[in-house]
C-alpha cells in the first residue's frame, strides 16, 4: 500500500545524524542535492555485512562467499525493479554517476567517427560535460550544445535545430543540480532515436524524487548514485539496453570481466561482469538495495508530494527578503532553491548559515556554464528531501534574514 501522507516525526527518528548539534545549533540539513542522510535501517544494513557476511563475490565455494554474492546480486534485481529494467543484467553496479557516465563515453570512442555529433544541454554537471569534451578530443567528434532560457528551462525548438542525421549520441540530465529543473527527456529521447541517436539520461538528482521507468522511457542509459538517495557512497548503477551493452567495448580489463584469459587472448564475460572489473563495492551494492527499500516503503508518490509543498513554501519565504532572487524559475522543479541577495557574495551567507546550524552549498555546483549563462560567481542552494520540514525552512529563513542584517 502506498502512502499518501508522511509521518515526518516517525521518518526523522529513522536518521540518526538529524540529533546531533552543529555550532551549538540543532543541525537544519538542506545540502540533500549533493547527498542525502542515511536511515538507521541502511546502516544496520552495513553493518550487518561486516559483521557477518563479509567475503568476495562470484568466486568462492565456502558460505561466506555464497552468502554475500546471494545478497549483492539480490540488491541487482532490487535495483532493476525499482527502475523497471527489462533484465537484470541491464543493471551495472558502478561507483556512482561519473563512473557510469565514463563507461558509456569511453564505449563510444570505438564508434565515432570524425565529424559525428554528439549533443549536450547547457543544465549539466560537469560529469556530464567533460567526459563527452575527452570524447571528442579523441575521435574527432563535434559537441553541441542545447541552449537554456533565463527561467532555466531548455530552450527546446533549439534542440531540434540542432538535431541532424549527424548526431549519434544525446545526453542531458534529468533535474538539474544547480537549479531543480525537471527536463522534458520523453521529447528528447524520442526526438534523438528518430533520427537514429542513442541517449543517455543523468538522473542522479531525479533519483531521489522521480521514479523513472526505463522502459517506458525507452530511454539507451540512464545513471544514478546511490549515494543521494539515501545509500551509501560509493556505488551507482548505469542501466543500458542489453544491445548497446553488447556493442560497447569494456571500459576496464582485470578479474571478473573475463570469461577465459590466455596470453594470446582474452574472452570477455556476459553482461552485466563485462563492465564490472576486480572486486566490487560489495557492502555499497547491499545497502544501495536496502536504501530503495527504505524509500519504497514510504512512497515515491507521497514523496514528490510532500517535496514539493516544502519547495513552494520555502520559495515564498525565501522571495519575502529584501534583495533575494531566485535562480532557476521552471514550471516543472524539483524541490532545490538556489538564490543570491544583492551585493552579496554566496560564500558568506552560506558561512553564516553555519555558524547557525544550517547546511547549504553554495557556490557554482559542478555547473559553471549555468553561472557564466547567469553572470554570477555561483549561488546558496538549499535542496530539501522528505525528511525535512516547514520548521526547518522558517530556521533558514531567518538566518537568511540574519545574514543580510550581518553583510549589508
Amino acid at each position: 500500500m502506498i502512502q499518501t501522507v508522511l509521518d515526518i516525526v516517525a521518518i526523522r527518528k529513522d536518521f540518526p545524524i538529524l540529533n546531533r548539534k552543529v555550532n551549538g545549533k540543532p543541525l537544519v540539513y538542506l545540502d540533500n542535492a549533493a547527498t542525502s542522510q542515511t536511515p538507521q535501517q541502511v546502516i544496520d544494513a552495513i553493518v550487518d555485512y561486516y559483521s557477518n557476511y563479509n567475503a568476495n563475490i562470484h568466486r568462492g565455494v565456502h558460505t561466506l562467499s555464497q552468502e554475500a554474492t546471494d545478497a549483492y546480486e539480490q540488491a541487482r534485481i532490487k535495483v532493476q525493479k525499482h527502475f523497471n529494467a527489462e533484465k537484470a543484467h541491464e543493471i551495472i553496479l558502478t561507483a556512482g554517476t561519473t563512473h557510469g557516465i565514463n563507461i558509456v563515453a569511453n564505449g563510444f570512442a570505438a564508434i565515432l567517427q570524425p565529424g559525428d555529433e554528439i549533443m549536450v544541454s547547457a543544465l549539466e554537471h560537469h560529469s556530464n560535460i567533460v567526459p563527452w569534451q575527452m570524447l571528442c578530443e579523441r575521435t574527432g567528434a563535434i559537441l553541441k550544445v542545447i541552449p537554456m532560457n533565463l527561467e532555466g528551462e531548455l530552450v527546446m525548438a533549439e534542440f531540434h535545430k540542432l538535431l541532424s542525421d549527424r548526431t549519434k549520441l544525446v545526453f542531458c540530465n534529468h533535474v538539474s543540480n544547480a537549479l531543480g529543473t525537471v527536463n522534458p527527456i520523453e521529447e528528447i529521447i524520442d526526438s534523438a532515436h528518430k533520427k537514429g541517436a542513442a541517449v543517455l539520461i543523468d538522473g542522479a538528482q531525479a533519483a531521489p524524487h522521480i521514479k523513472a521507468d526505463v522502459q517506458q522511457l525507452d530511454v539507451d542509459f540512464y545513471v544514478v548514485s546511490g549515494h543521494k538517495m539515501c545509500g551509501p557512497t560509493g556505488v551507482g548503477m548505469l542501466y543500458g539496453k542489453e544491445a548497446w551493452l553488447q556493442k560497447l567495448p569494456p571500459y576496464q580489463g582485470g578479474g571478473e570481466m573475463i570469461a577465459e584469459v590466455t596470453f594470446e587472448k582474452t574472452t570477455y564475460a556476459d553482461l552485466p561482469h563485462k563492465f564490472e572489473a576486480g572486486t566490487p563495492n560489495i557492502c555499497g551494492g547491499i545497502a544501495f538495495g536496502a536504501a530503495l527499500d527504505y524509500m519504497n516503503a514510504i512512497g515515491f508518490p507521497a514523496i514528490a508530494a510532500y517535496e514539493d509543498e516544502l519547495l513552494q513554501y520555502a520559495t515564498e519565504k525565501l522571495l519575502a527578503i529584501e534583495g533575494l532572487k531566485i535562480y532557476g524559475t521552471a514550471k516543472e522543479k524539483t524541490a532545490v532553491v538556489s538564490f543570491n541577495i544583492e551585493g552579496i557574495h554566496p560564500y558568506d551567507i552560506g558561512s553564516i548559515l553555519d555558524k547557525l546550524g544550517v547546511a547549504v552549498r553554495t557556490g557554482h555546483h559542478c555547473a559553471q556554464p549555468i553561472m557564466e549563462f547567469f553572470k554570477i560567481p555561483g549561488t546558496v542552494r538549499a535542496s530539501f528531501s522528505f525528511y525535512n520540514t516547514k520548521e526547518e525552512v522558517d530556521v533558514l529563513v531567518a538566518a537568511v534574514e540574519k545574514a543580510r542584517a550581518m553583510l549589508l
